[in-house]
């Protein structure tokens, strides 16, 4: 009797212990809504970490373009031009194209010496000097002046369809946010950026618009305008029904310099990332001036 009873505790026990084994559903519920807590708490965290990452990498981007365009200014006594070149059958040419131009070669084979800047490769005779039917020769360029492998050019039109007026086989450099999916004609694709602005300044100009043309990039604003959502208005930068008194009056210019509006550095260039939001003019923008 007394071994029955023993054996009937002892099963019991058993029953008791398993129960206890495992979660049971609100435990279950309740350790998956602390996991999503947690994940919700850290999933921003991670993104401004990986946005700082983007930053560091771009204002990198940033000084070595600067090094770049020092070493051609040591080459040919001046830095690249930046001012807007309407073709009527070749595309248009603006500081970001004649930027890239400058660094890699309108071909990405180095600079040629000859160059007038503009969007066919010809000079201003007429001479396609950057004749990819003939041998290219060493001597014939300079640099690229950029590493080809990190430089981040991109061919117009594999970024935006429709380039017009903009010149589609020319090349930019692009920032490195990487906000655009691109495929090439081989089916490779690659993470494109928005392309780098850039404004050389007028040194002899006597006043802020004479230093600085906002018209410069104004076609790669209105194109990446376009393509964004067909809504043309979201990037200031591209505010031409205000005379651009947005880039003049505040983004361009240096608040420290109370007297007269006044740009930063006047005495060379200055290059606009459109930031991780892809909009040119906004906050987020990286610069090599400013805040």
């Amino acid at each position: 009797m007394f071994l029955i009873s023993f054996i009937e505790i002892y099963k019991e026990g058993i029953t008791v212990r398993r129960k206890r084994t495992g979660f049971t559903v609100v435990e279950l519920l309740a350790a998956l809504g602390i996991i999503a807590l947690m994940v919700g708490l850290l999933l921003p965290a991670f993104s401004m970490v990986r946005r700082t990452a983007k930053e560091t990498k771009q204002k990198a981007q940033f000084t070595t373009i600067s090094l770049a365009l020092t070493t051609f200014k040591n080459d040919y006594g001046d830095y690249p031009p930046s001012d807007w070149t309407p073709a009527q059958f070749t595309g248009d040419y603006c500081g970001a194209q004649k930027l890239t131009e400058a660094l890699l070669g309108w071909d990405m084979l180095g600079f040629h010496p000859k160059s007038d800047f503009r969007s066919n490769g010809h000079n201003d005779d007429g001479v396609f000097i950057y004749d990819v039917g003939n041998p290219v020769f060493f001597d014939q360029r300079r640099g690229p002046y950029l590493e080809l492998a990190t430089a981040d050019a991109f061919r117009l039109g594999n970024i935006f369809n429709n380039t017009a007026p903009l010149a589609p086989n020319t090349f930019v450099l692009c920032d490195a946010f990487g906000a655009k999916k691109v495929t090439f004609a081989n089916g490779k694709t690659a993470r494109a950026g928005a392309p780098i602005l850039y404004y050389r300044a007028n040194t002899s100009g006597k006043t802020i618009r004479e230093i600085y043309n906002a018209l410069d990039n104004d076609a790669i604003v209105a194109i990446k305008d376009m393509a964004d959502n067909g809504v043309i208005g979201d990037h200031p930068l591209g505010e031409s029904q205000r005379q651009y008194e947005f880039f003049y009056d505040y983004y361009i210019r240096d608040p420290k310099i109370s007297a007269r509006p006044w740009p930063y550095r006047p005495g060379s260039y200055i290059l606009i990332s459109a930031g991780a939001d892809g909009l040119y003019g906004t906050g987020d923008d990286i610069r090599n001036f400013g805040n």
